[in-house]
Order: C-alpha cells, then structure tokens, then sequence
C-alpha cells in the first residue's frame, strides 16, 4: 500500500469527486481518501463554494489522476455538466466530477493511494462545504 502517494499536482489548481455507478443496480460510491475527504486536491484554509476564476481542463486533470491510480487511460469520465467551484486560500477553483467506467469501483487503486469508497450516508462526517458539493454531485448523478 503506497498511502503516502502524493496527490497530483494540477490538484492544486482544481478539486476533483470521483464516484463509481454500477450500472444494474445504480449503487453510487464516492472515492475518500483515508486520510481526508471526497473533494481531492491540495489542501487549503477554510474551503466555501464561490464563483469561478481559476480554470484547468478537466481532461488534463482525469488523465493525471488515472495515471496516479494506476488506471488505464479513460479509466475517468468528466461529468461536464456539474459545475461547482470551491474557495481555496482566495482562489476560486474548479470542482471536478469524475466517473470511474470500470464494471466495479477499483479497490485495489484506492487503497493504492491510501483511499477508500463511501456510500453518500457514510460521509455523514466530512464537513459542510463537501457535504453540499456531493449533495449537488449526487442530485446530478442521480437524474442523468
């Protein structure tokens, strides 16, 4: 297990959910990192859903994400129609909403990089402004 696997580096520009949907049965599972949350990037003070102003191609950000899974290329599916962004140490940065197309959630990735998936009641602890932006994520999950 490699838990101490840095997170990407255009994560410090952008936030990305990841989220699998298996597709008979519709179980949706969020990717938690264990030793934080749902919104993956770089760390900052005090996060607040705010209006946009930094931009990063959401493609660039799936592609560098499969590679720091260790998933293949299109391992990641953009949901271009979520758009959230999050206030970071006085940046408005893009939150990303990405699927995994495996049959079945990579289990093996996650723990690879020290994360796990959670159901939506299971994130019941994770602060106010992930909780929104999965309760948004899920809504527009839910009706495509």
């Amino acid at each position: 297990m490699q838990a101490d696997k840095a997170i990407p580096g255009l994560l410090s520009s952008a936030r990305a959910i990841l989220y699998h949907k298996q597709s008979t049965s519709a179980m949706t599972r969020f990717f938690r990192l264990d030793a934080g949350g749902v919104c993956l990037g770089r760390p900052g003070p005090n996060p607040a859903i705010a209006g946009a102003r930094v931009v990063v191609h959401p493609a660039s950000v799936a592609a560098e994400l499969e590679r720091w899974m260790g998933l293949p290329s299109g391992g990641l599916l953009v949901d271009a129609a979520y758009q959230e962004h999050m206030d970071v140490a006085g940046l408005s940065l893009p939150v990303y909403l990405m699927r995994f197309t495996t049959m079945d959630p990579p289990f093996t990735a996650a723990e690879a990089v020290g994360g796990s998936f959670i159901t939506l009641t299971q994130a019941r602890g994770l602060g106010s402004t992930e909780l929104e932006l999965l309760r948004t994520a899920y809504t527009m999950i839910m009706e495509g």
